[in-house]
C-alpha cells in the first residue's frame, strides 16, 4: 500500500504538469473541489504522457514498442505494483477513487497508436471512429470523476458525441498544420464532394472550396455540439461547470473561425485568456443561480461517482 506521502508527491506531479500543458482544460478544472480536481489533473497527465510517447522523435515501430511498454506498466500499476512514471500512482488512486473503467485508458492508448503513422479515412464512420479513441474516451472517463446518471447508457452516448465535436474542431482548426506534416483527417469522401486536394491546405488563403468544406464539417461538429447539451442535466452539479466551460471554450473556438470565413490557413485561431475565464466564471455563475426545479436523484444502481 502507497503511503500518503508518496501519494501527495504524485498528485502534485500531476498538478503542475497540467498548469503547464492543460491550456483550455486546466481553466475547467479550477471550477472543482480539490478532490475532483486533483482527479482531472491525475488523468490529464495520463494523456499527456501517453501523447508524448508517440511524439518523440524515433521510427514508427519504436514508438509503438514504447507505447506496449506504456500498457504493461499502466497495468502493473492500477494493480498495485511500483512504477517508474511519478504521475501513475495518482492515476491508479483516480481510478479506484471515482471507479474509472480500465479498458478505457487502454483505449486511450490505442487512439495514440492510431496517430503513429499518417492515415486517410475514406468515410466519416472511420473519421468518428478515430474521434472517439482520442476525445471521446477522455470524455467517458471524465463523467466518472465528475459524477453522472447513466439512464441506461444515454450519458455515455451523450459523452461520447462531445468528443466528436471537440475533436472536430481542433480538425478544423489545425488543417494547415496537420497538412504540412502529412496528415489529412478530413474524410476523403468529403474532399471529393467539394472538389478538394490536400494541396489545397498549404495554401495561404483557403478559396471557395475549402470554404465550403470547412463550412460542411462546422455544421457537422455544430450539431454534435447540439446533442451534447443533453449531458449537462445528466451530469452531478458539481461538475455541471467543468462540462459547461470545455464545452464554451471549444464552441467559442469553432465560432471564431466561422467569424473569420474559416481562414484557418493564415494563422492558428484562438481565444484569448480572458475569453475563457470569462467562459468559465458564467458556467459557475449559472450553477450557483437559483434554479426552477431539481434533477431527479438516480437510483444506486445507476449512479457512477465515489467520494471525494
Amino acid at each position: 500500500m502507497l503511503g500518503p506521502g508518496p501519494l501527495r508527491e504524485s498528485y502534485r506531479y500531476c498538478r503542475r504538469l497540467s498548469k503547464r500543458e492543460a491550456k483550455n482544460f486546466y481553466f475547467a478544472f479550477l471550477l472543482l473541489p480539490p478532490a475532483r480536481r486533483r482527479a482531472m489533473c491525475a488523468l490529464y497527465a495520463f494523456m499527456r504522457h501517453t501523447d508524448d510517447l508517440a511524439d518523440e522523435p524515433g521510427e514508427a515501430v519504436a514508438k509503438q514498442e514504447a507505447l506496449d511498454r506504456w500498457r504493461i506498466e499502466l497495468d502493473a500499476a492500477l494493480n498495485g505494483k511500483s512504477s517508474e512514471w511519478p504521475g501513475l500512482p495518482a492515476l491508479a488512486d483516480t481510478v479506484a477513487r471515482f471507479s474509472i473503467p480500465r479498458k478505457l485508458l487502454h483505449e486511450v492508448i490505442e487512439g495514440v497508436s492510431m496517430d503513429i503513422v499518417p492515415r486517410d479515412f475514406s468515410r466519416f464512420d472511420e473519421l468518428s471512429d478515430y474521434c472517439y479513441h482520442v476525445a471521446s474516451v477522455v470524455g467517458l472517463c471524465c463523467i466518472h470523476i465528475w459524477g453522472f446518471r447513466s439512464e441506461g447508457g444515454k450519458a455515455e452516448r451523450l459523452a461520447i458525441c462531445c468528443g466528436i465535436a471537440l475533436q472536430l474542431t481542433n480538425i478544423i482548426r489545425d488543417v494547415r498544420e496537420d497538412a504540412e506534416n502529412g496528415r489529412v483527417y478530413l474524410p476523403a469522401e468529403d474532399l471529393a464532394r467539394f472538389s478538394v486536394s490536400p494541396a489545397h491546405f498549404l495554401s495561404s488563403r483557403p478559396d471557395e472550396a475549402v470554404r465550403g468544406l470547412l463550412a460542411f464539417e462546422a455544421e457537422r461538429a455544430y450539431s454534435y455540439y447540439d446533442q451534447a447539451r443533453g449531458l449537462i442535466p445528466l451530469v452531478d452539479p458539481v461538475g455541471r461547470p467543468v462540462l459547461k466551460t470545455i464545452m464554451g471554450i471549444y464552441r467559442g473556438l469553432l465560432d471564431e473561425i466561422v467569424r473569420r470565413d474559416y481562414n484557418v490557413l493564415e494563422e492558428r485561431v484562438s481565444i484569448s485568456k480572458w475569453k475563457k475565464s470569462s467562459i468559465a466564471l458564467r458556467a459557475l455563475a449559472g450553477q450557483l443561480a437559483p434554479s426552477s426545479g431539481g434533477l431527479p436523484t438516480a437510483a444506486p444502481s445507476d449512479r457512477h461517482e465515489a467520494g471525494a
